[in-house]
């Protein structure tokens, strides 16, 4: 199941998406719902972010190509950071380059939609957190992340988290094809089989340190091939069983 958020005749609603129709959800998708008879043709729509988070929580160098390709090396434990929720934008939109930054890098990544409150998970109860999973562009000022030597700049510019169309609910996602296209052209290719930690070991331990809510996301990291947009540039990340997220670079 697909589901999507999106603006109809200036009202927020989330619906299931399949194929062109869109048949709107009544009721808490994080808690309970139903999926009414009553749709729209997907083109009616505009679509928004999937969720409001409170906070993004991104994995970095978790495939151990990038690692290399980074020469940036985290063997004992992942490295986390925060993007925060203003950095969001929609499928379709526009990504800023900021003022006076030359270097911004696409990242593609598989995020995890946060469905409950969560903390300190117990061991193989992660799914039970999860309501899905959508497409994630973990968007970076590369000579401000090496410049500062902590990642938090670079990567928290309003637009920097490209993030959907829709939440994937009801699918494994440890063995997912992964891939980035710049302009049609395939600039990073990997399997979410690749990661290095998996998502159950993600969710426990991030759940250890901060209390995950509702709608918040998780970005488990991504693989080798990250590089340089130029303005007009065309992004897409496309995710097995989840979805094609398109940007533009502006």
């Amino acid at each position: 199941m697909n589901i999507a958020r999106f603006i109809f005749d200036g009202k927020e609603m989330y619906g299931e998406v399949r194929e062109d129709v869109v048949r709107i959800i009544q009721g808490d998708i994080y808690d309970t719902y139903t999926v009414s008879d009553i749709f729209l043709k997907a083109s009616d729509i505009k679509i928004l972010p999937p969720c409001c988070p409170s906070k993004v929580v991104c994995v970095g160098l978790n495939y151990r190509d990038h690692q290399l390709e980074m020469n940036e090396f985290a063997d004992a434990f992942p490295k986390i950071f925060i993007k925060p929720s203003t950095a969001i934008t929609a499928h379709n939109e526009k990504i800023i380059c900021p003022d006076g930054v030359d270097r911004v890098d696409f990242e593609a990544e598989l995020a995890v939609i946060i469905k409950k409150r969560a903390k300190n998970i117990d061991k193989g109860s992660a799914n039970e957190y999860i309501l899905g999973y959508t497409c994630f562009n973990d968007v970076t000022a590369r000579e401000l992340q090496r410049q500062d030597g902590q990642w938090t700049r670079a990567k928290s510019f309003d637009t920097f988290a490209p993030t959907g169309p829709f939440i994937a609910t009801v699918i494994n996602p440890d063995n997912l094809d992964i891939k980035l296209l710049q302009n049609g052209i395939v600039r990073q290719h990997s399997n979410t089989s690749k990661l290095i930690w998996n998502i159950d070991f993600l969710m426990e331990e991030i759940s250890k340190i901060m209390t995950l809510l509702p709608g918040d996301i998780i970005a488990t990291g991504t693989p080798a091939g990250c590089g340089k947009m130029e303005k007009g540039d065309r992004i897409d990340v496309i995710i097995e069983k989840v979805g094609t997220l398109t940007n533009y670079f502006a």
